[in-house]
């Protein structure tokens, strides 16, 4: 699989990296610790090497996975991993916590369920306005110094934070959500990342499942399933959206490709500097959304599916009230 670059600090993964949340938290289906390690294991064998995990997922029990899948091959692998939230003694999120020393030991926790001394690409996982980003980002700088991390990142920083954020330290990426039927990030975030030499990692390329093709309305999802909070997922939004992703499958079959290749192909297709991590918890997924790579968009597909999935147009929001409350650029 071809590398691309995240930043000016030399940091180098492949094009398309792997989500690992749902192995252990949010999706109906996740707990399958065997089938999980094993496509891990075979997104190594494929090319990917960025991995991307946080302290939130499960809580805990995602760390621990990927430490567990990648030991003994920890060289083959970009691990990244995220701080961000203040988890209760039950592991429920109450809130977000950036405070030095909160980083410092929630850093330190990660290294320990991962079962390795340094991470490679550190995130804060949303921006805490309790905490200037300043004080955040020397915090991570600190712990490029001291040898535990090797590159910083940030997660869904409105252009203002970022510009604050690299005047401390050169931060390599910026993590948000970016797909067809989320574009937003196309009018300010991504021109201030591609101004200041800050790659973009896009997370969510395939809607939550939606641009798959095979979603479910929120009532038909599992009682756990974090989808069913979300607004596209709700049956007037769902009705809406689901014309446009009858759309990209049209466009899919008259190409050989599944809608989820297109939609990763069109994400490529963005930029040299844009790595979209997928999320998947079994190896006919992983093999399914790889082969993207080999998808080529003619400059007339790329303007059908733009024209298709203009800014603007999809039904719902992309969280609800709770998860908006947490993105900086929506504060």
């Amino acid at each position: 699989m071809q590398k691309r670059r995240l930043g000016g600090q030399g940091l180098e993964v492949s094009a398309l990296g792997l989500g690992c949340m749902g192995m252990s938290w949010a999706y109906t289906g996740y707990g399958d610790e065997q089938e999980s390690i094993a496509t891990l294991h075979a997104a190594l064998e494929s090319g990917i090497t960025l991995i991307d995990t946080a302290e939130v997922y499960g809580p805990y029990s995602n760390e621990r996975l990927v430490g567990k899948a990648l030991k003994g091959r920890r060289d083959a692998a970009v691990i990244a991993t995220k701080f961000g939230f203040r988890i209760s003694a039950d592991g429920q999120m109450t809130g977000l916590d950036s405070r030095p020393e909160h980083i410092r030991t929630a850093v330190d926790a990660s290294l320990g369920r991962l079962g390795v001394d340094h991470v490679d690409l550190l995130y804060q996982h949303r921006v805490d306005p309790a905490v200037p980003i300043e004080d955040v980002v020397g915090t991570m700088g600190a712990l490029v110094a001291a040898g535990k991390v090797r590159f910083l990142g940030l997660s869904e920083a409105s252009p203002a934070t970022l510009r604050r954020a690299q005047a401390v330290h050169p931060i390599s990426a910026l993590q948000s959500e970016y797909s067809l039927w989320e574009p937003g990030v196309e009018k300010e975030i991504l021109p201030v990342c591609r101004e200041l030499g800050i790659g973009f990692v896009a997370y969510s390329p395939l809607g939550r499942g939606f641009l798959t093709g095979q979603a479910r309305p929120a009532d038909e999802l599992a009682a756990d399933d974090s989808r069913r909070a979300h607004p596209r997922f709700q049956e007037d939004n769902f009705r809406k959206n689901l014309g446009r992703v009858a759309e990209l499958s049209r466009i899919a079959a008259d190409l050989e490709a599944t809608p989820a290749q297109i939609a990763l192909a069109w994400l490529l297709h963005r930029g040299p500097d844009i790595v979209p991590i997928f999320g998947t918890k079994n190896r006919e997924r992983l093999r399914e959304n790889v082969a993207a790579t080999k998808v080529e968009l003619a400059a007339s597909t790329l303007a059908e599916l733009d024209t298709i999935f203009a800014a603007g147009t999809t039904a719902g929001d992309r969280y609800n009230a709770a998860g908006l409350a947490t993105i900086d650029a929506t504060r």
